[in-house]
């Protein structure tokens, strides 16, 4: 009897770490999901907004989203209804930064430089929330982060000067890689007042609000960008429709989705390094499908940019073991 306890209490615990691996790699894929979809974002939106107005394009995408997401969360937000409403002024700064500000300058800034750059510039995004953390969450600024900081902005000069000191030093820098860096400005700010109200704000709900909000800031700007800027009319086709549908969809639901429940099974700490395959997707992307071409101050700069985030992102052995997870979007 004590034989058969013993090898059931032994394939139960078997099964249960079976289980548990399963379930990490299932968190591995979805990670690696969120970030391809993300990365071909970038290609994607490089290729749209040749065929509609970067406000229009921002706007179009989250009226998309919102409609998708509404016969699934409206019954979710009446019940979370009383904390919405509660912090609605952190709902409406949540959407100016993180839903009609980043995305649409993003969409303004591929006018002006190519995807490729586009993505490694944006992956200073860690670093940047870092720094703002430091001033908005009160948390301390480590020794290894300033240096990984340091090195990824070197990392960003050398990518947006092209590797050329002469062009840093006259200032011919692309003005859409300063774009992509204003953006990221902006998600940094999203992503930290997201942080510090992660426990009280529910995720689905608060993020529904926060698309429909963007979308009341983006559609009279659309309009001031039509009329009073005379931005190209928009062009529909089978092409630009498809487009329409992944940044509507895949970039804004379900990259987002596979992202947070991913999280949830790795953890934050875990999860922050897989980031730095955004870039590598939106390369490879951009390779495949567009005339860009990859040169070697791009691959110089971001491989300087990434070694300065994991660098950055490396916690010391007692804050791992008093870290906890932030289960807010990155």
């Amino acid at each position: 009897m004590a034989e058969l306890k013993f090898y059931l209490l032994n394939r139960g615990r078997r099964f249960s770490l079976l289980l548990d691996e399963r379930n990490k790699t299932n968190g591995f894929l979805l990670l690696i999901l969120a970030n391809m979809i993300w990365g071909g974002n970038f290609v994607i939106g490089r290729i749209g907004v040749d065929y509609f107005p970067p406000v229009l394009f921002s706007l179009m995408r989250w009226i998309i989203a919102f409609l998708l997401l509404t016969p699934f969360l409206i019954r979710q937000l009446k019940n979370d209804w009383n904390v919405i409403r509660k912090h609605m002024k952190i709902l409406l700064l949540l959407a100016v930064t993180g839903i009609a500000g980043y995305n649409t300058i993003i969409y303004v800034a591929l006018q002006y430089t190519t995807s490729i750059n586009a993505s490694v510039v944006n992956s200073t995004t860690p670093l940047f929330i870092a720094i703002l953390a430091v001033f908005l969450l009160r948390e301390k600024l480590l020794a290894h982060q300033a240096a990984g900081i340091i090195l990824s902005v070197f990392g960003i000069i050398f990518v947006i000067s092209k590797g050329s000191f002469e062009v840093f030093l006259s200032w011919k820098i692309n003005g859409g890689d300063l774009y992509v860096l204003a953006a990221v400005f902006m998600w940094a700010i999203y992503s930290v007042i997201g942080k510090k109200y992660a426990d009280v704000l529910p995720l689905l709900s608060a993020f529904y609000v926060s698309v429909f909000l963007g979308i009341l800031l983006l559609a009279p700007l659309s309009l001031v960008e039509y009329f009073l800027l005379q931005a190209a009319k928009p062009v529909f086709t089978l092409h630009s429709i498809g487009i329409l549908l992944y940044v509507g969809f895949l970039a804004s639901i379900m990259a987002f989705l596979s992202w947070n429940f991913g999280v949830h099974i790795i953890g934050a700490a875990k999860a922050g390094v897989f980031l730095n395959l955004l870039p590598v997707f939106a390369i490879i992307f951009a390779l495949c499908f567009t005339q860009e071409k990859l040169y070697l101050y791009q691959i110089v700069g971001g491989g300087i940019v990434i070694v300065g985030v994991v660098l950055s992102s490396r916690k010391s052995m007692r804050s791992k073991s008093h870290s906890q997870e932030d289960p807010f979007s990155a």
